[in-house]
């Protein structure tokens, strides 16, 4: 039966959309539904039971965001979402459907939530809470703090750099959190992440061509510092200023297709019309003939960590 105008199902359907299609059991009853009417939509495929007192209006298979979202109001109060399901939300790491969704509860509430991985603390300080495309989540240096108690080094070495990149995180700001936090699972390696710089690489290829430089003795690069040539904004991928060398990682998500390449050619060009000396690197080079693409590296001039005439990195 079609819900007259103004109906609680219109509400519902309203509010959902705006929810990523899920609901608790009190925001339906805000919407003017009672127990026994919620029993009877989830009976005619209405609404379909994600947790307990959790629902998705409409169908049973929410999009991702909504998934968190239903997690976090399964736990509730003061849940927020966190750790891998956190760093996916704010798109530092890929996200496997595999995973149950990861939500950070304060308080001793031993609630069992199945379907739902719970980290509880003592206390969550209100700085390190935010919302985020609508769902309440740890903040972004919070995440990388709770990301290094949970993932694999290269992964966490990934998620710190990725999050540099999309500019919502610099190392300021990992500092201080992780002392703030103290001592906690992770965080010594995630210092010594943090102590090489400020990386912010873009891609996987991008994130194994600046390990091959550091871990071959090399100077930090400055890492997708936009210059200004002829009017237009060029990123090029590591450059050391004061050797006006830039280094330009081929990857095939970046680079593949007639357009790509033209459009690296003319960013070449523009380059070397200012001076700059531009090498490219393709992931074999970097994986596979890594001594012999340092060797041409330290030929075209570049500075080992210890020269000093190493381009200096502002710690952001």
């Amino acid at each position: 039966m079609t819900a007259r105008p103004g109906s609680a199902d219109v509400a519902v359907a309203q509010m959902a959309a705006e929810q990523w299609g899920v609901l608790g059991l009190d925001e339906l009853r805000a919407c003017g539904l009672s127990a026994a009417e919620v029993t009877v939509r989830c009976r005619n495929g209405r609404l379909h039971r994600l947790h307990r007192g959790v629902y998705a209006v409409g169908h049973a298979n929410p999009p991702v965001h909504g998934r968190w979202l239903a997690a976090v109001k399964a736990c509730r109060p003061g849940a927020v979402l966190s750790h891998r399901a956190g760093g996916a939300s704010w798109g530092f790491i890929d996200w496997d459907e595999r995973c149950y969704p990861e939500v950070t509860v304060a308080g001793e509430s031993r609630s069992r939530h199945p379907g739902i991985k719970v980290h509880r603390t003592r206390h969550l300080d209100p700085i390190d809470i935010t919302r985020h495309d609508g769902i309440p989540v740890t903040t972004p240096a919070r995440t990388i703090v709770d990301l290094a108690g949970a993932v694999p080094h290269r992964a966490l070495r990934r998620a710190v750099r990725r999050a540099q990149g999309l500019h919502r995180v610099n190392v300021r700001q990992l500092l201080e959190a992780l002392d703030r936090l103290g001592p906690r699972r992770g965080s010594a390696r995630l210092r010594r992440i943090v102590a090489r710089g400020p990386a912010p690489t873009r891609s996987e290829l991008e994130d194994v061509v600046l390990e091959l430089i550091l871990g071959g003795g090399l100077a930090h690069p400055d890492v997708n510092a936009p210059l200004t040539i002829s009017g237009r904004r060029i990123i090029p991928d590591f450059r050391w200023p004061e050797q006006r060398l830039v280094v330009e990682a081929d990857g095939a998500a970046w680079h593949d297709g007639q357009v790509a390449r033209e459009d690296d050619a003319e960013r070449q060009a523009l380059l070397e019309e200012a001076g700059e000396r531009v090498l490219r690197v393709t992931w074999g080079q970097a994986v596979a003939a890594r001594t012999r693409t340092l060797a041409r590296f330290r030929a075209a001039g570049v500075p080992d960590a210890a020269d000093p005439r190493a381009a200096r990195v502002n710690p952001g």
